[in-house]
């Protein structure tokens, strides 16, 4: 398996669309970790005589918002928060959704109809309107949008889990590893899950871009990170009204939610592409 992820790798550093989309999250990822060293002033403090500075003023070059705070010391402090918002969900899926899927393919039987009902229940209500609905009974705030968004990713991330993991346990290795008298557990670790984590790992890349979206989309209504803390969505809904005097200002979060969504796109099909093995030669 070693060298077979070493072949993945090969193959994802001679995709050009991926190692771009590797360097520009990269680089969203640095503007987190150094944001008081690249930011020019506090993100929460403004003033109203340089409120909706255009874009290119000296000393505010991405402009000042609303109420007079630096764009870019806003952007820069607001990727910590989108991030945090949009990448966590999933990471928390994963780690739930995947394992109980993995878990349900295995065992099979009477256990994996009664996870997957259950998952089913969750696919009765489209995953904008539960997020939104979960938010609106626990209320606003990172921890809640987190913990509504770990909710929506759970069934899909089971889902998939499942599918892979029943045909994986049916491989012959699979077998074998009974037949000598491997306990489940042992299987499932050192053959199972080494043979469904591409699968898995790709689909979760996928849903990261979605959740980024809905995260913003959640405090773009007011139902996720609070002002005056800086956060891609809910600034977005704060310049809503200034897009009739500065358009460019106010598409600036915007911007920064579509290029991370669509970096986290790009890796998810580069990942599926490397670790198809039909497509290595």
């Amino acid at each position: 398996m070693k060298g077979y992820w070493s072949q993945v790798g090969a193959r994802l550093a001679r995709d050009p669309v991926t190692i771009v989309a590797l360097v520009g999250l990269a680089a969203i990822l640095l503007m987190t970790v150094f944001a008081p060293y690249v930011s020019t002033g506090d993100p929460l403090t403004g003033s109203v005589l340089r409120r909706l500075k255009p874009v290119g003023t000296p000393g505010h070059w991405l402009g000042t918002d609303e109420i007079g705070r630096d764009m870019w010391t806003r952007l820069a402090y607001g990727a910590r928060l989108s991030l945090l918002a949009g990448v966590t969900p999933v990471l928390v899926a994963l780690a739930i959704g995947g394992s109980l899927g993995i878990l349900a393919g295995y065992v099979g039987g009477r256990f994996n109809t009664v996870v997957m009902r259950l998952m089913d229940m969750f696919y009765a209500f489209p995953s904008v309107l539960l997020a939104v609905g979960i938010c609106s009974v626990v209320g606003a705030g990172l921890l809640n949008t987190v913990l509504a968004l770990s909710i929506v990713f759970v069934p899909p991330l089971v889902r998939i889990s499942e599918s892979v993991t029943t045909r994986a346990r049916h491989f012959d290795f699979v077998e074998a590893a009974r037949a000598s008298g491997c306990s489940s557990l042992q299987i499932i670790r050192h053959h199972v899950v080494a043979n469904v984590a591409g699968p898995i790992l790709v689909y979760a890349t996928s849903l990261t871009s979605i959740s980024m979206i809905l995260a913003a989309g959640l405090s773009f209504l007011g139902l996720g990170v609070p002002p005056p803390a800086p956060e891609w969505g809910q600034m977005l809904n704060a310049l809503r009204q200034a897009i009739y005097v500065q358009p460019w200002l106010a598409a600036l979060p915007g911007v920064m939610i579509f290029i991370t969504s669509l970096c986290f796109n790009l890796i998810s099909d580069g990942l599926r592409s490397a670790l198809d093995v039909r497509l290595a030669h």
